[in-house]
C-alpha cells in the first residue's frame, strides 16, 4: 500500500510546486509594473529584494541593490509605521518619499512601500481642488447600478465621506421629487442617443435643506455599441442660482418697495393682455399718483418719504388679489393691473368699485416716528378692451385719466375715454 501511495504524493508535490511558482511569477510581474516601490528587508536591515520602481525612487545607480544596507539611502528612517523621508540619491536628485512599513509575516522579512510624496500630494491636491471648486467625478454601471463618487460628491448630497455607500437608488432618493422625472429622462436620452447629458436639478439633504447641482456626462459603449456605463462630473451651483435670482430680482423689481419695476410691469402687462384676448375677459389698468408726498419728503426727509412709499406698497398688495400686479414706476407713481374681470359689468361700475378699493387702502393716515401723516391719491383707470387693445394705448389712456383726476381734486378717480371719444376731444 505504501509503495502505491508514493507516486501520488510526489505528483501532488509537483502540482503544488507548479502552482506556487506560477503565483510567484504573477507577483513578480505585478511588482515590476507598480509605480510604487516595494523593498523586502533582511533581519539585519539589508535589502533582500526590490522592484524596479524602488531602485528609481531611491536613486540607486547600481543595477541591483540587493545585499546593500537600506540606511545607505535612508539614513533618517525611523521605526514609525508611516513617515516622510527626504533623500539625496546617487543619481544626484533630491526627493521626498512617503514610506509605509508592512510587518514581517511567517518568517519573511519586513516590507517597505515607497511612494513619491509629489504623487501623493498631487492626489490630495486634486481632491482638495474638487472640494473647494464644488465639483466631483462619478461613474455609473448601467447594468449593476453600481455608482462611484469622488470624495467631493459626498458633501454635495449632505454626507461625510464614507458615511454611505453610493448607489443609483440612493442618488434617485436624494433628487428632489419634482426633478426626478427630468433627470431620468435626460439619462435615458443620453444612453439611447449618445448625446451629452447635461441637467440641473435639486437634491434634498438628510437635514431637509435643498441644494442645486449641475450634472454633465456621456455614455460609454462596448465594441458592439452596447451601453456599459455613464461617466461625468457634478457641480454644486446653489450659490450661482442664488446670485442669478438676486440679479434677476434687481433687474425686475424696485429696490425700495420690492414691487415690480417699469421693465417687469410692461412685460407682465403684455402677457396679461394676451391671456385676456384669448379668454375674452376684461383687464383694468390703474395709474396712481400720490398727493402731498413731496411735502412730507421735503419736510421730514427722504427716510420718512421712503417709509411712506413702503407702507403704501404693502397696503396695495394686501388690498389686491395674488394674481393682480402692483408696480412702482418711480417717484410717487404706482400702477395696478387687475385681470380676469367680467365684460358683463358696466365700465363705470367696474371703475367705481376698483377706485373704492384702492382709495380705501391709500387714504388712511400713516404712522411715522415724526407723527401721523396723511397723503392723498389721484387714480386714472383704463379698461381692456374698451379703451384699447395695445399696451401703449392703454398706458396713454390711463395716464390721461390720472391727470384729469388730479385736476379735479384730492382722492379722485377718472375713467379713461374710448379711442373715438379721445380723438373727438382732440379735434375739438
Amino acid at each position: 500500500m505504501f509503495v502505491l501511495l508514493l507516486p501520488l504524493t510526489a505528483l501532488v508535490a509537483v502540482v503544488v510546486s507548479v502552482l506556487f511558482y506560477r503565483r510567484l511569477r504573477q507577483q513578480r510581474l505585478l511588482l515590476e509594473h507598480l509605480e510604487e516601490g516595494v523593498v523586502r528587508l533582511c533581519t539585519n536591515g539589508r535589502i533582500r529584494e526590490h522592484n524596479p520602481a524602488a531602485k528609481t525612487l531611491l536613486g540607486g545607480a547600481e543595477a541591483d541593490l540587493r545585499g546593500r544596507p537600506l540606511r545607505d539611502w535612508l539614513p533618517e528612517l525611523s521605526a514609525d509605521a508611516t513617515q516622510s523621508v527626504s533623500l539625496h540619491g546617487s543619481d544626484g536628485r533630491q526627493r521626498t518619499l512617503r514610506i509605509c512599513r508592512i510587518p514581517a509575516a511567517f518568517g519573511s522579512g519586513e516590507l517597505l512601500l515607497l511612494q513619491p510624496l509629489t504623487a501623493v500630494a498631487e492626489r490630495e491636491r486634486f481632491q482638495r481642488s474638487q472640494y473647494f471648486a464644488r465639483i466631483g467625478t462619478w461613474d455609473w454601471d448601467i447594468d449593476t447600478e453600481r455608482l462611484y463618487w469622488s470624495e467631493a460628491i459626498y458633501g454635495m448630497f449632505g454626507y461625510q465621506v464614507g458615511e454611505v455607500t453610493p448607489s443609483y437608488e440612493l442618488f434617485c432618493a436624494s433628487v428632489h421629487p419634482d426633478d426626478r422625472e427630468q433627470v431620468r429622462a435626460g439619462e435615458l436620452r443620453c444612453i439611447e442617443t449618445g448625446e451629452n447629458h447635461d441637467e440641473e436639478y435639486r437634491v434634498i439633504w438628510p437635514d431637509g435643506s435643498v441644494r442645486w447641482l449641475r450634472e454633465t456626462g456621456n455614455v460609454i459603449k462596448d465594441a458592439h455599441g452596447t451601453p456599459l456605463k455613464m461617466m461625468g462630473v457634478v457641480r454644486d451651483i446653489t450659490e450661482e442660482k442664488a446670485s442669478a435670482s438676486q440679479l434677476h430680482k434687481l433687474a425686475h423689481h424696485d429696490p425700495l418697495t420690492g414691487l415690480c419695476n417699469r421693465l417687469r410691469f410692461e412685460q407682465d402687462l403684455r402677457d396679461t393682455l394676451a391671456r385676456a384676448h384669448r379668454s375674452g375677459t376684461r383687464v383694468a389698468l390703474v395709474f396712481i399718483d400720490l398727493n402731498g408726498f413731496k411735502a412730507i419728503n421735503d419736510r421730514l426727509g427722504h427716510a420718512a418719504g421712503d417709509q411712506v412709499l413702503v407702507t403704501l406698497a404693502k397696503r396695495l398688495q394686501q388690498a389686491l388679489r395674488d394674481s393682480d400686479i402692483v408696480a412702482r414706476l418711480g417717484g410717487d407713481e404706482f400702477v395696478v393691473v387687475m385681470e380676469g374681470l367680467s365684460t358683463q359689468r358696466e365700465p363705470q361700475d367696474e371703475a367705481a368699485a376698483i377706485a373704492a378699493k384702492l382709495l380705501a387702502a391709500l387714504i388712511p393716515p400713516i404712522e411715522l416716528a415724526q407723527g401721523r401723516q396723511q397723503v392723498g391719491a389721484s387714480l386714472g383707470i383704463a379698461l381692456f378692451p374698451e379703451h384699447g387693445a395695445s399696451v401703449d394705448r392703454l398706458l396713454h389712456c390711463a395716464d390721461q385719466a390720472m391727470y384729469e383726476a388730479k385736476r379735479s381734486g384730492d382722492n379722485q378717480y377718472r375713467l379713461g375715454q374710448a379711442p373715438r371719444a379721445m380723438e373727438r376731444d382732440a379735434s375739438d
